[in-house]
């Protein structure tokens, strides 16, 4: 059972904020970038729900899962700006960054197809990321990163001088194989979201994060 917030002003538990990171705007719609909109839009479809509602400078949804409330949401600002939507969020909610909130976001240090969880970390040069620390002042967040690089055989790598794919590649629209990829992906994220909130991060990721 979830445990009661410790202010006054809110007697029952948090809801548990799971905020996905991306960029507003139908031209962003199927972009790598977007990996974290896609897993919202992916979980509120299963739960049933829109992702619709304005508040704390993003679109909300709100729904049960594993018997917790969880606010679904999707910040308006730009990814660079995205901690301004979630530092709302949590002020709003009066949640526990540490214990009250998941943000999932694309990851280009993971391939496509896979996806990690992590308690806590720095940003690792992912503007988002960066954004949501300096906005809650720290690390203490759980994050799911969604990979979107592409699985390039090492001849390619070699002959791109082993540089990965950078800012043209994650504002552009995906493939369809890849989008094909994604969609895999995404159920896999719903999952383990579901997972966090049934049995906490440390299940999630003990069974989420192996190799395969």
């Amino acid at each position: 059972m979830a445990e009661a917030s410790q202010s006054a002003g809110r007697p029952f538990p948090s809801p548990f904020l799971v905020v996905g990171l991306g960029n507003p705007g139908n031209e962003y719609l199927w972009t790598p970038h977007n990996a974290g909109f896609m897993a919202i839009d992916r979980i509120a479809q299963q739960q049933g729900v829109a992702v619709q509602n304005r508040r704390c400078r993003a679109v909300t949804a709100t729904c049960r899962i594993a018997g917790r409330e969880v606010v679904l949401a999707k910040p308006e600002t730009f990814m660079n700006l995205s901690g301004l939507a979630v530092a709302a969020l949590v002020g709003e909610f009066e949640a526990d960054p540490a214990k009250d909130l998941l943000v999932i976001y694309d990851e280009l240090d993971l391939t496509l197809g896979t996806f990690k969880i992590r308690e806590r970390g720095s940003p690792a040069g992912h503007n988002g990321a960066r954004s949501v620390t300096g906005a809650l002042g720290g690390e203490e967040w759980l994050r799911l990163r969604i990979g979107v690089a592409p699985d390039l055989p090492p001849e390619a790598i070699a002959a791109a001088g082993g540089r990965r794919p950078g800012r043209d590649y994650l504002l552009s629209p995906m493939r369809k194989a890849d989008l094909a990829v994604m969609d895999e992906v995404l159920d896999r994220v719903a999952n383990a979201t579901r997972r966090i909130l049934e049995e906490g991060p440390a299940a999630a990721m003990n069974e989420f994060n192996r190799r395969e």
